[in-house]
């Protein structure tokens, strides 16, 4: 093979197309370039926006340092700061399952279930981009984890 000077193991994909409108279509074969594409954009968006209202918040944190003389406002204040923490942690997970899904997508195994191996509904993958697991795989398992949670 022939030195490119690009180095070796990097990806030279090509860009895929994909107009401002598209939506997955059934009638399009499953996770086709264009329908990755798309999932590995709406996941990036996402991500890029969970990262960004992260940024606000320390930058929030940082400058929110004052002192409160009263101390009912200073209690209010706590308990906000608190909860954005609180927030900005699930979203914190939110992100690492965004990051492994942009892995699926890269090992070409999105969108179908870890469970069953068998395509993730469009609907369900548009509305839960990070969604491993099909709709009836993911019911099973919450009826398995009430089970459980009851004994």
């Amino acid at each position: 093979m022939p030195d490119t000077g690009l180095g070796e193991g990097i990806d030279m994909k090509a860009e895929v197309f994909l107009p401002e409108d598209y939506q997955p279509a059934e009638d399009e074969p499953f996770m086709n370039e264009r329908q990755t594409e798309y999932f590995r954009r709406k996941l990036l968006a996402w991500r890029e926006d969970l990262l960004e209202g992260s940024r606000e918040t320390i930058e929030g944190l940082q400058d929110g340092t004052r002192a409160i003389p009263d101390v009912a406002d200073r209690a209010s204040e706590e308990t906000d700061r608190a909860l954005e923490l609180r927030t900005r942690d699930r979203q914190r997970k939110l992100v690492a399952k965004i990051d492994s899904a942009l892995r699926r997508i890269d090992q070409g195994e999105y969108g179908y279930c870890e469970v069953t191996g068998e395509p993730i509904s469009l609907k369900r993958l548009d509305a839960r981009p990070i969604a491993t697991m099909s709709l009836e795989a993911q019911e099973r398992h919450e009826r398995r984890e009430k089970v459980h949670r009851d004994d």
